[in-house]
This record gives structure tokens, sequence and C-alpha cells, in this order.
């Protein structure tokens, strides 16, 4: 338990959040227009008059957008809804061309479904209240000290962004810790990353998650005075986000001061969050039905169409790869944290029979080499058959454990295969036991003193033989078979 929880639970205390997740779909084109949809494009060249909002445009409504939306709602075991409306969300900021967003209000497409999550002791089911389709923003690029609008000199608008198909899921308030949160958004990104309706970068904005948080008295039903956090653009920067805020909300309290409903920003180089604005209620934004598009009707043949097409999610998958390679729920889940890992693992277990190494590996040194230099797993220079074979030469004995680790390194550092890295390098073990049986009479006469000191009882003697045996080898004598046949010859006099 984190120090804030801890001074929640012992004031009295508990946490209540809700989170506000947007997605952006994997579609060609945008929204409501035939404007591609790309990321890191010269700004401004990606658009037209429908998303730049210009008079007497009409929209219409991406198709694969509303079944991508439908696909990520059955998913979390919403129901979809037969009759469903886009609405304008009225506001004003330089980002939004039209002062208005579509969106969709009190006639969402999907409704009432939950996500479970597991903790490391217990369970936590999360409520999601909706999924709804909606348009993105433009993108606003602030000029000035710190990159925020405050400090501006002035600002720039690109609106390639704008009218990108989202979907947003709004969750309960069902969440009680940061790390639930965290946990929550890592496996609703799994689970889209499964549907491959979206590529959930965080880093560049295709998933955006937004915290709503209060704190009440543990035992009492109503709710206190929420305040929303944005920036947040990594799971560990939305748990540590969350920390400060209900920190914040349990010092203004024990202060006797009242916190504020508000929307504040996450500063993760200051570690704090300041206030952005103050936060909107829904009648705020003038809600109302657009009238340049139609209520779409769902029938239940099309929804059942999209059920049935729904891929292995990551709940089952983890079930079957625990049942089918004898891996711990720890591990599998690790394989289910996206679509790429999973098919990564099942790759190597094509061709290599060993599920917990292969799994050790990949949680392992595959990926602190990936994050080191911030690639993901299907970009990775060793490929999943690549791995597999270097891990049969150490299973057959051609090479030790610690030589894999420097075959391994060099894989991923020059995309060359293991058996010419150990061809090339002659790393091949020496697993024959009579070489091993003169290498190591060589090592006992050269060491007679150490000899002697083993068979007087000083035990400790036989690693210092065993360390001169591998130096002797220039590490390439089986570890295994040094120690048997060494041992064997020191308790045969």
């Amino acid at each position: 338990m984190t120090d804030v929880m801890e001074r929640l639970k012992a004031a009295g205390y508990e946490a209540v959040i809700g989170l506000e997740i947007h997605v952006e779909l994997s579609t060609a084109s945008k929204m409501f227009c035939d404007s591609a949809v790309t990321f890191g494009e010269p700004p401004n060249t990606h658009v037209c008059p429908v998303c730049l909002g210009l008079p007497g445009t009409l929209p219409v409504v991406n198709e694969t957008a509303v079944e991508h939306t439908a696909r990520i709602g059955l998913a979390v075991d919403c129901d979809i809804a037969g009759f469903t409306q886009f609405h304008r969300k009225n506001y004003f900021y330089p980002d939004m061309p039209k002062n208005y967003q579509i969106s969709q209000f009190d006639l969402p497409i999907c409704i009432d479904g939950d996500v479970l999550v597991e903790l490391e002791d217990y369970e936590r089911r999360v409520g999601i209240t909706r999924v709804h389709m909606e348009e993105d923003t433009g993108k606003l690029i602030h000029i000035g000290k710190g990159g925020r609008i405050a400090q501006a000199d002035y600002s720039l608008v690109d609106f390639n962004r704008a009218g990108t198909p989202l979907a947003e899921i709004v969750t309960e308030p069902d969440i009680r810790t940061p790390e639930e949160a965290r946990l929550f958004a890592q496996k609703l990104r799994s689970i889209v990353l499964h549907l491959g309706v979206s590529d959930c970068n965080m880093e560049e904005g295709s998933m955006r998650v937004d915290g709503n948080c209060s704190i009440r008295k543990a035992g009492v039903t109503e709710l206190g005075t929420k305040t929303e956090v944005k920036n947040m653009n990594s799971f560990r920067g939305l748990a540590r986000a969350l920390e400060y805020e209900l920190g914040r909300h349990l010092d203004l309290i024990e202060e006797g001061e009242r916190v504020v409903q508000e929307t504040r920003h996450w500063d993760a180089n200051k570690n704090l969050t300041t206030s952005l604005r103050s936060k909107e209620e829904a009648h705020d934004y003038r809600y109302f039905a657009d009238p340049d598009l139609v209520p779409l009707e769902l029938g239940t043949d099309w929804i059942d169409a999209i059920r049935r097409d729904l891929p292995e999610l990551p709940d089952e998958r983890e079930a079957r790869l625990m049942q089918k390679f004898g891996i711990p729920a720890y591990d599998a889940r690790f394989m289910t944290q996206s679509k790429a890992h999973g098919d990564y693992f099942e790759a190597v277990m094509a061709s290599f029979g060993d599920g917990k190494t292969a799994s050790n590996w990949m949680m392992g040194e595959l990926a602190a080499a990936l994050n080191a230099v911030s690639l993901d797993i299907e970009n990775s220079p060793v490929e999943p058959q690549g791995l597999a074979r270097m891990l049969t030469l150490v299973k057959d004995g051609t090479i030790s454990g610690k030589m894999a680790k420097a075959v391994f390194e060099e894989m991923f550092k020059t995309g060359q295969s293991a058996d010419k890295i150990v061809e090339a390098k002659g790393l091949k073990q020496i697993s024959d036991p009579s070489a091993i049986a003169a290498l190591i009479d060589e090592v006992m006469a050269a060491n007679a003193p150490a000899v002697s000191e083993y068979r007087e009882g000083k035990k400790q003697a036989f690693g210092f033989l065993v360390g001169q045996c591998m130096a002797a080898s220039r590490g390439q004598a089986n570890p295994g078979l040094v120690n048997k046949v060494l041992r064997e010859k020191l308790d045969a006099s």
C-alpha cells in the first residue's frame, strides 16, 4: 500500500476513481469525411471542407468506425443499442473548427459492461458505463516557455487530427486505488489491441486516459467532490497523478478547506497537478441531436455477426497459454499484455518445447533489450524463430546459459542467427566427457594445494577449482559436467 493510500485509510477515507479513456480507431478515413487518418504528416495536409467545418458541408458516418466501437463494447460485455444517435457537444476552443464536437449523449452505442481486474491478492470488477463514438479535435502547439497555453507567446493549430474516429470508454466510479486504475487501463489496452481496432500508442496520443477522483469517508455512499486529471501519457503517469491528486484532496480536507470541482493538468516533471479550468457539467455543453446525421438502427443480425467475428481476447488467451504451455498466471498475463506479445510467444513455442524458459527470456532479456531502445516487440531485431533456436542451443548443451546471454546480445545488435554467432566467436560449449576429464586433470595438477584442502574437508575449495576449470576452458566447458566429473575425481581418492 502506498503512503497516500495508508494516509487515507488511517484518516477513515477511501478513494473513488473513474476513468475516461479515448481510443483513436484504426480506420483509413476520418469519422465523417474521406480525409485520411495519419500521424506525423505536415500540418493541415489531410483536411477537407467537412473536417474543417466549412459552411454547407454534410458529414457521413464511417461504417468501419461504428463496427470497431461495437467490437470494443462487445469485448467488455456491453449491451449494443439497437438505436443510437449522434449529438453536438457545443464548446468554443481553437482546435474545434466547427465550435462543436460530434459525439453521443443519452443514446450511446454501448452501455452496461464490465472488466475484471486481477491484483496480487484480490480482484476488482470495474463497471463500464458506456462506450460511445465521437470525433477527435485538432492539435494545438503552444509556442513559448513550458509548452503550456498560459506561458505561450502564441499557438499553432494542426487540423490533421480533427475528425479522427474516437471510441470513448467511460467507467463507473468503481476503482479504489491508483494501482487498480493503472491495471485497468493496461487491461483495456490489451483488449483493444487484441481486437485490432487501434494501435493504442500513448506516446502518439491514440490512447488517452483522463482520471476522475474524489475521496469520501469509508462506508459512506455519497460521492465527494471530484476533480478530473488530464495529460497522463503513460500508465505510470496515471498512477502517479492519481496518487498526488488524492493526497491533495486529503490535505485540503484536513486543513478545513474545500475541494473545488475542476479539471487539472498533470505535470510529470514537477510531479504535481495544476488547475486548468473549472469542470463543466453536461448541461454546459448544450447537447442536442445533430440535425445533419440520421440515427443509426443496428439490427440483431449485424450485432451477432460482429460478436461471432470477435477474436480470442486476453482472458481467454491467458487461460489457454497456462493450460497448453504450463506457464504461471503472471507469465501468461505478461504474454497477453498485447496481441503481439502473445503471437511472439506462441511463435517461439512452435519450435521450442519449454514454456517457462521461453517466458523467462521474453520477460527478462528480451523485454530489457527492447525497453533500452524504445522498441515494440513487433519490431524486435530478434525474431521468434531466432530466439527459439538460441534456446534450443542451450537446451541441447551446445552453449551454456551464460554464453546464451552474450549470444542474445549479439543477435539483438546485429540481427545475426545464433548459429552464426556461436560459430564465428567459437562459443560452442565443450560437452565431451573425455575432453572435460582431461581438462580437469590439468587443473587439479596445477592446483594441488586446493585439491588437498578439499580432501581435508575445506569444501569451499571446490568452487575455486570449478572456477579454474571454467577459466581454463575460456568459459566453454559445460558447467554441469564440470561439477559432476570434478566431484567424482576429487572424491575418488
